[in-house]
């Protein structure tokens, strides 16, 4: 077997991924990933790599432009989205409903997961008419192919989001914005709260990222997927250990220890457990445009993430 280049940031869930017999045996090549963002977009741009993560919109956008990648039924990063939606004190902006008919500026690209799961959300349940607002992205998107809706204008590419927020031009910004400025709010009170409340409505834990690898090493490598899978369950069974212990925790970690209460597995891999998510945000995908049609969950996946279920 030759070498699998593969770009994976550290988090929580895969530390112990990188210790374990499956990546020895794999003779997997770990390229430095500071930003997984940046590996996303050199795989579907460039198939720089044999095995990445990947943001899971992002995924979608690249099976339809036809980049000859397939997903495990892994998700290292997912979280609730009622936090990402943001607006400056004093734009008059106090509901979702709100929003309509506005200008609303999109932290990175239009197709980022975070930012569909926002809009989504919105829509879904709070009723807000999506069309009727003129997005702006600040990035261009990761997948090259992909043409937007009429809708989304990207002037403001390049620009610093909470610069332009603080401009006092726009009044409203969705994305993972990272901001101590107290002109910028967020629009929905409690938004974690509100997150458990979507999940304990729709049963719904919104999935972020997942590991992709290239259809080329699959088909060299037959029982590739099934093995990164066992090696990614692994990791995950020492992770949720060391959460249980509450030895030495992150922020992040302490948050996904206190989710696990209302969660169960705050973690979930394989189809079936994540089936309502990824429905879900394909759905919105498909209705933002950001696909131009639903895709069947059984032909994203490889076959041999299967024993997950």
């Amino acid at each position: 077997m030759s070498t699998l280049k593969t770009a994976i940031a550290d988090h929580g869930l895969t530390q112990q991924f990188w210790r374990g017999a499956t990546a020895a045996r794999l003779e997997l090549e770990r390229v430095p990933v500071e930003r997984a963002v940046t590996a996303m977009r050199r795989m579907v741009r460039n198939l720089d790599f044999d095995i990445c993560e990947m943001a899971f919109a992002t995924y979608l956008c690249a099976k339809v432009a036809g980049v000859p990648i397939t997903a495990l039924p892994i998700f290292v990063t997912r979280g609730f989205h009622q936090r990402a939606i943001h607006v400056r004190r004093g734009s008059g902006v106090t509901g979702p409903k709100d929003l309509e008919g506005r200008d609303v500026l999109v932290n990175r690209g239009f197709t980022v997961t975070t930012n569909v799961w926002a809009r989504g959300i919105l829509a879904a349940e709070y009723g807000v008419d999506l069309d009727s607002i003129r997005w702006l992205p600040t990035d261009d998107e990761h997948v090259a192919q992909y043409r937007a809706p009429a809708e989304v204008d990207y002037r403001h590419r390049g620009e610093d989001i909470v610069g332009l927020l603080l401009t006092g031009a726009y009044d409203a910004a969705v994305g993972d914005i990272q901001s101590d400025d107290p002109t910028i709010v967020p629009l929905i009170a409690d938004a974690r709260q509100a997150g458990i409340d979507y999940f304990r409505k729709t049963g719904v834990y919104p999935v972020n990222h997942t590991i992709v690898v290239k259809n080329e090493a699959l088909q060299r490598n037959p029982g590739l997927a099934r093995d990164l899978c066992a090696g990614f369950m692994e990791s995950k069974e020492a992770h949720r250990a060391r959460l249980e212990a509450g030895v030495g925790l992150s922020s992040a970690e302490a948050v996904a220890r206190d989710l696990s209460r209302v969660l169960g597995d705050p973690f979930p891999f394989g189809l079936t457990a994540n089936q309502r998510a990824l429905d879900t945000l394909i759905r919105f995908a498909a209705a933002q445009r950001v696909i131009p049609r639903a895709l069947p969950i059984a032909e994203l996946f490889a076959a041999g993430g299967a024993e997950l279920d």
